[in-house]
């Protein structure tokens, strides 16, 4: 035998020794083989022989999978190896691909995304920064899984008040989402029953938020998550229901206030809790809406700018929007029937929208602009369109389809003024479509509205 030469006995599939040479367009700039293949060995799922559905092709196929999310496996593959004509007319079948999945695990595609997740707006991008420190954002969105005994089990999901399940089981997913750019900086599944639910998933996160200012809506204060994001050197901006830390005990000459946030049943003088600034306003005379900070000096923490700058949290619902709608499929169901698979697929979904972001911000700094004015879903058909032609096989093919997407990006922003929009809070897809609907509801779509006049409003010792 010649050495470096492969040799195929009659009975070994044709794709041994090619599927490998494989690649996912755009995206293999940062998912390179190498950076699978030690996640492979640390994960000690490295193939000890060779084989047609290799470790390394399966992790780019799962991937490949969230990226043509309405495609078939035949259809995946087929996109994946079209390009290849060596390969294209011996596709293995899809139970050959599932029992590769299977083989494969969750592990991998997590040990993926922890490697090329992160903050990715460079200090130039003023918008994705305030006062020097990072602005991000938590929260948490739910996905369906198709029902069965075991995700079921698993996951849980929404039931009526006899108990009996309604909808489909549901996975949690919380992130830490970089405002400025929607880019994952870190991120946790869970499911829909857990034990502390969407709090106790953002706690685990906290020591990937050092140097961060990070914003979270009213479902997350707690004095738990609290330490934890301070002690690891974040701060906090938290909306909170205007029943907690309602009690002065200092008030602050911008007519902020300090006071202690402690777990129920605690005193204020417990050393259990945590001081806190409270910042009170309104928007267009609405309802009061209470802030909670860390940043007890008005001096370093101004409470108009402060007020202003929780508005950026809604950042993270749409990179939520480019993620469930936009790149998954608007009221998809993720196609993986098993607890690990369901992880799997979760896990490939978040590193594909990162890595489209990346390619987002990458376009933006290169034209010199923000990231906010390039269509994410132009970036998603191009970077299918890399896939299906194998555009990542070499650097200068990358190179040059990257050009040529730039061009065709550029040519088409949405380079106008942001404008500022509202639209009514309503269950757009209901759990059952039996469900009760206020009498006269109205059903208005979204609209442009005015600037919102933010009013602060001091606080008063009790």
């Amino acid at each position: 035998m010649t050495a470096g030469v492969l040799v195929r006995w009659p009975d070994m599939h044709p794709w041994i020794g090619l599927s490998d040479e494989v690649r996912l367009g755009l995206l293999t700039e940062w998912i390179v083989p190498e950076l699978v293949d030690e996640v492979l060995t640390a994960c000690g799922r490295r193939d000890a022989t060779p084989r047609p559905l290799s470790g390394r092709f399966m992790v780019y196929f799962v991937l490949a999978l969230a990226l043509f999310q309405q495609d078939s496996y035949d259809d995946v593959a087929e996109n994946l190896v079209g390009a290849l004509g060596e390969m294209d007319q011996s596709v293995p079948n899809k139970s050959s691909f599932t029992r590769a999945r299977q083989q494969l695990g969750a592990a991998p595609l997590e040990g993926v995304f922890r490697r090329v997740a992160g903050a990715i707006a460079p200090p130039t991008l003023e918008a994705a920064f305030w006062r020097g420190m990072r602005v991000a954002a938590v929260d948490g969105f739910l996905l369906d899984v198709p029902e069965n005994a075991t995700t079921r089990a698993a996951f849980g999901g929404q039931v009526d008040s006899a108990g009996r399940p309604i909808g489909f089981p549901q996975a949690r997913v919380v992130t830490l989402t970089e405002t400025g750019t929607h880019a994952t900086i870190d991120a946790r599944i869970g499911s829909f029953k857990g034990g502390g639910g969407e709090p106790a998933l953002a706690t685990e996160m906290a020591g990937s938020a050092v140097g961060m200012l990070v914003i979270m809506d009213r479902a997350f204060p707690g004095v738990a998550l609290w330490k934890a994001y301070t002690q690891a050197g974040a701060h906090l901006l938290i909306r909170a229901r205007t029943f907690v830390a309602a009690k002065p005990m200092e008030i602050l000459p911008d007519g902020t206030y300090l006071t202690r946030m402690n777990l129920a049943g605690q005193r204020r003088s417990h050393p259990g809790g945590v001081t806190v600034r409270v910042i009170d306003y309104q928007v267009d005379g609405g309802e009061t809406v209470r802030l909670l900070t860390d940043l007890l000096d008005p001096e370093a923490g101004p409470a108009e700018q402060l007020a202003a700058l929780y508005h950026e949290r809604w950042e993270v619902e749409s990179a939520y929007r480019q993620l469930k709608t936009y790149q998954r499929g608007k009221a998809e169901v993720l196609r993986s029937v098993s607890p690990e698979l369901v992880r799997q697929e979760v896990w490939a979904h978040l590193t594909l929208h990162h890595c489209l972001n990346r390619i987002i911000m990458r376009l933006a700094d290169g034209e010199g602009m923000d990231p906010d004015w390039i269509s994410f879903v132009k970036v998603l058909k191009h970077t299918r369109r890399s896939v299906v032609l194998q555009a990542g096989r070499s650097a200068r093919r990358l190179r040059q389809f990257t050009t040529r997407m730039a061009a065709k990006v550029v040519r088409k922003l949405d380079n106008g003024l942001r404008r500022l929009r509202a639209a009514d809070r309503y269950t757009r897809r209901p759990v059952s479509q039996y469900i009760v609907r206020r009498k006269g509801q109205a059903r208005r779509g979204t609209r442009r509205v005015p600037e919102k006049a933010i009013t602060l409003t001091p606080a008063i010792l009790q």
